[in-house]
């Protein structure tokens, strides 16, 4: 029977790679092949991870956080410009009903064919222009009322 205290060790002794298909025409046949084996050191360094301070962390994490609040502004600087652009073709009632889209800020073609495109899905987000008369504005005056005229035309 086995002792519960004893372990099995097996030796084991790496064998050369041999270079060729052994039929005669490599001029390395039987030469054994150099095997690259990392040394212990080498083996230890690559386990442990790069270390850096944690003053060094912290600077790199604040960096970090003002280009995310450089590249926020920069988004709501562009929504901002979409919003505006849609404003000023007067096209829609509220400008804000035309999605984002990046590809808007630089082609004007697009942004006209996207507005075009909304309307014609939904044409009540059209902006309302007056049209006739509406009670506004400058007119041409009617005349003078003559009260006396219109009393002695209806009592006569």
């Amino acid at each position: 029977m086995s002792d519960e205290n004893t372990t099995e060790t097996t030796d084991v002794t790496p064998e050369a790679d041999t270079v060729g298909s052994g039929d005669g025409t490599d001029p390395d046949e039987g030469e054994s092949a150099a095997v690259d084996t990392p040394d212990e050191s080498e083996t230890d360094e690559d386990a442990e991870p790069d270390t850096f301070t944690r003053d060094y962390v912290e600077g790199l994490r604040q960096e970090n956080g003002k280009y995310r609040q450089r590249a926020q502004r920069a988004d709501q600087f562009a929504q901002r410009l979409h919003t505006e652009l849609v404003r000023a073709t007067g096209r829609l009632a509220d400008p804000t009903d035309l999605p984002f889209d990046e590809s808007h800020l630089d082609d004007a073609d697009a942004l006209t064919a996207a507005i075009d495109d909304l309307l014609t899905r939904k044409p009540h987000l059209a902006a309302r222009r007056p049209i006739g008369e509406i009670g506004q504005g400058a007119t041409t005056s009617a005349g003078t009322v003559d009260l006396a005229a219109i009393l002695r035309g209806k009592a006569g």
